[in-house]
């Protein structure tokens, strides 16, 4: 018995030695001070291999290549929802590539980006991008069980034409799921190149007893400059002809979801509204 205890001991002591000599650590880099963001595409291009962007330099330093291309009106990082690149704040150089090969430079622009998160959109070749603020950190509205929200934010990217923005002031609305005669502003009117900044959408759930989840139906309005509501967003379709704009997406209580009106109103590729997950 007394072998026993001490190889026991011996056992004990060993252990304790080895924790000491192999302390776990994590490889980490703080980003306290760092500007963070991830990059949108939304060049009013048609959708295809031949327009992805296949490399993304940003100050000379490789982001991004043709193993994960940055395909069109989506974003990078990709793969896992809230993954964001960082740099230091301060002037910052993007150049976008296309091709098999990755050597068609098509974008190279400068723009200033600060510390924090943001939202970095290319629009046109030719331009800076626009860079919003990320809104983070993102609060939430918790009830007794559950969160009863989800959060859209809607950004007016929409072309009439190549080349050229367009003009119209959009509000951006949905379908109150109690009253389908109703329709919710979200947010305020947006003009090109602006956003609604986060707002919260209610969720009536479809499975009571589940996460939560439930079809949201938008429609999109167009406001002249005094204010007033003209009508419905007119968009051409696939086939040529033009009707409202409407589409509906899958809202989950919690997320938080970018909607951004992209393409062409008034030719192709036509347009609509692309959905990125924040959260």
């Amino acid at each position: 018995m007394k072998i026993m205890k001490y190889l026991s001991l011996v056992l004990v002591l060993a252990i304790a030695v080895s924790c000491e000599k192999n302390e776990i650590t994590f490889d980490t880099t703080p980003v306290t001070d760092m500007a963070e963001f991830q990059l949108h595409y939304f060049v009013p291009v048609t959708s295809g291999a031949a327009n992805n962007i296949t490399k993304v330099e940003i100050n000379g330093q490789l982001y991004s290549n043709n193993k994960a291309p940055l395909s069109t009106y989506n974003a990078i990082p990709s793969g896992y929802v809230g993954r964001i690149y960082t740099v230091n704040p301060g002037n910052v150089n993007i150049k976008m590539y296309q091709g098999t090969d990755m050597d068609v430079l098509v974008y190279d622009q400068n723009v200033s980006l600060t510390k924090g998160k943001q939202n970095v959109f290319v629009h046109d070749f030719n331009l800076p991008p626009v860079v919003f603020d990320n809104g983070f950190p993102y609060t939430a509205n918790v009830t007794a069980h559950t969160d009863s929200t989800t959060w859209v934010k809607f950004y007016n990217f929409l072309y009439e034409t190549s080349g050229v923005a367009t003009s119209l002031k959009l509000q951006y609305q949905y379908i109150d799921p109690r009253d389908d005669t109703k329709m919710i502003n979200i947010g305020q009117p947006v003009s090109f190149g602006e956003t609604t900044g986060w707002q919260a959408i209610k969720v009536v759930k479809s499975i009571e007893i589940s996460s939560g989840y439930a079809r949201i139906n938008y429609r999109i309005k167009v406001i002249d400059n005094s204010g007033a509501e003209v009508g419905d967003l007119q968009v051409m379709k696939t086939n040529g002809t033009y009707g409202s704009y409407a589409d509906y997406w899958t809202g989950y209580i919690g997320r938080r979801y970018h909607h951004i009106m992209s393409g062409m109103r008034a030719a192709a590729p036509v347009s609509a509204v692309r959905q990125f997950t924040a959260l």
